[in-house]
């Protein structure tokens, strides 16, 4: 029997979890089993495991506490979505893209002149720990939305931080659809393209010069936007 790729396997856990969430068997408030007790219930990997709650998190269905787990959040105190929460329509992750596109790329201008060392720091951290999460032979999803929240709490203005955490798992559309590539190393070499992308933005950042920020913004938002056109086959309409 072919094992189904952990990405799937992450999606699966996360629309059980978020099922039972939103069905009432996990009440605002609950702690979730440990990642430990999950592996064996479920019989995934903690990789998994750790990618599905990283997904619910973003999507604004649970939060996490600091030595303490994750517990189901309160939903009268959900993110606004622009989108259903797991969409997989290439309309709406083409729609969202290019919304980001008009705001991310002045928040990267922004966070340019406005970032001190503390926020540059907390950029950088980011940006690290995607590259370990890469690594570890992981998606990175929550790290690469980490990353992107950092640049906008870098602007000095709530605003941008909070127009991401509206958008929550829509930031980082991999999670949402699945990429057509035929072998691991592939999806690597796309990763870590992604990555050097971000050691741009940082790199402007650092170096305070907010056209070449907003200029690598822009070319990191719009190749991955490229992508997924190219993935839609100019249907605009259509689904993975």
């Amino acid at each position: 029997m072919v094992k189904p790729p952990e990405n799937n396997l992450a999606e699966q856990v996360m629309a059980r979890l978020s099922a039972d969430i939103r069905g009432g068997r996990l009440a605002p408030g609950t702690r979730l089993p440990t990642e430990q007790m999950l592996t064996m219930e479920l019989g995934v990997s903690r990789t998994v495991v750790r990618e599905a709650v990283a997904a619910l998190r973003a999507d604004g269905l649970i939060v996490t506490r600091r030595g303490s787990g994750a517990y189901v959040a309160d939903p009268s105190a959900g993110p606004f979505r622009i989108v259903p929460p797991r969409a997989t329509s290439l309309t709406d992750i083409l729609n969202v893209m290019e919304l980001r596109l008009a705001v991310e790329v002045q928040a990267a201008g922004l966070a340019a002149e406005r970032a001190d060392r503390k926020k540059l720091g907390s950029i950088r951290a980011a940006w690290r720990a995607i590259d370990a999460a890469l690594k570890r032979g992981e998606g990175a999803v929550a790290e690469d939305f980490a990353f992107h929240r950092a640049i906008a709490e870098a602007t000095g203005n709530d605003q941008f931080p909070g127009f991401l955490a509206y958008l929550g798992s829509h930031v980082i559309p991999r999670q949402s659809v699945r990429l057509d590539m035929d072998t691991p190393a592939e999806r690597r070499l796309y990763l870590e393209r992604i990555q050097a992308e971000h050691t741009r933005i940082v790199t402007a950042i650092a170096d305070k010069d907010p056209a070449e920020a907003r200029r690598a913004m822009r070319d990191h938002l719009t190749r991955s936007l490229d992508r997924y056109r190219t993935l839609a086959g100019g249907n605009r309409n259509g689904r993975p």
